[in-house]
């Protein structure tokens, strides 16, 4: 089946789907905001200008939505989409924000300038900005989020984790992973979740700081290096091997999970869980008074 819609008034469409079918949403400026609901069916609502055009495909395989400019410079087109929970979402832009809540499929998100939020995820969950922050809550899978300039989040989340910046800040909270690694150049890197055993979890900074949320039952070998920083520890621990230049490892309980400790001209902290949402919160009314 096939369908095109190319309108200059206001569109309120709506197309069936079948499950296995996915859906694809692409435009140059604006907004694509996704919600969901228990129909099998794609609701498209969208007030393009008289330079723009919004067309929806509909094959076997995917459901497509695009925006099109018509004539003159470029139109910025703002989407509202209603999709069934279980439809996998592979959502693009260049000037573009990007919003998701309630999906329960794999989802691909990628804007050029423009804020990524997206609640829920299942499987496969990639989400990238250049000139955005990017955060992904109650996600489960092999997650992926990423930013140049900006700050990225994982929040109430399992799986395995990657998040990654370059001038902004990682903020872990509530993650249940069983491989983490969370990276950054100018940004301070924050972890409040379980170390599992056999877990990996490797945090990397140049000029920031990182802050590892450390249970008493944790089973972990930990190395750090922390070069033109201090190290800081809210419990004992002992050093099992130190090496020029403040690198040094030591291990809690038996070991089994391995964690890395890499900033070089940062402050490296382990607490206890809470500390972190603690300090946090602390910081935020500072910055209120």
């Amino acid at each position: 089946m096939f369908l095109l819609l190319a309108l200059l008034q206001q569109i309120d469409s709506t197309v069936p789907v079948e499950r296995g079918q996915r859906l694809e949403v692409s435009t140059y400026a604006g907004e694509i905001a996704v919600k969901t609901w228990n129909r099998n069916a794609v609701r498209v609502v969208a007030d393009p200008d008289s330079r723009a055009t919004v067309e929806i495909d509909r094959s076997a395989t995917v459901v497509t939505v695009r925006t099109q400019r018509r004539r003159g410079g470029p139109s910025m087109v703002d989407l509202q989409i209603t999709a069934p929970a279980w439809m996998a979402l592979d959502l693009s832009g260049v000037y573009t924000d990007v919003t998701v809540v309630g999906a329960r499929g794999p989802i691909a998100v990628e804007t050029v300038q423009g804020e990524v939020s997206v609640e829920g995820g299942d499987g496969l969950v990639s989400l990238q900005s250049v000139h955005g922050s990017v955060s992904l809550r109650g996600a489960k899978g092999s997650l992926e989020v990423h930013s140049v300039n900006e700050d990225v989040s994982v929040t109430g989340s399992s799986g395995e984790v990657t998040a990654e910046t370059v001038n902004g800040s990682v903020t872990l909270s509530k993650v249940d992973g069983t491989s983490v690694t969370a990276t950054s150049v100018n940004g301070d890197l924050d972890y409040d979740g379980p170390i599992r055993d056999g877990g990996r979890y490797t945090f990397s900074t140049h000029n920031g700081d990182i802050t590892l949320s450390v249970a008493e039952a944790s089973n972990a070998s930990v190395s750090v290096s922390t070069f033109n920083g201090e190290f800081e520890s809210s419990f004992p621990v002992t050093l099992t091997e130190t090496r020029k230049g403040k690198r040094f490892s030591f291990r809690l309980g038996t070991g089994s999970a391995q964690v890395t400790l890499e900033s070089f001209q940062g402050t490296i902290q382990l607490v206890r869980p809470g500390a972190a949402r603690s300090a946090r919160d602390e910081d935020h009314d500072e910055d209120w008074e």
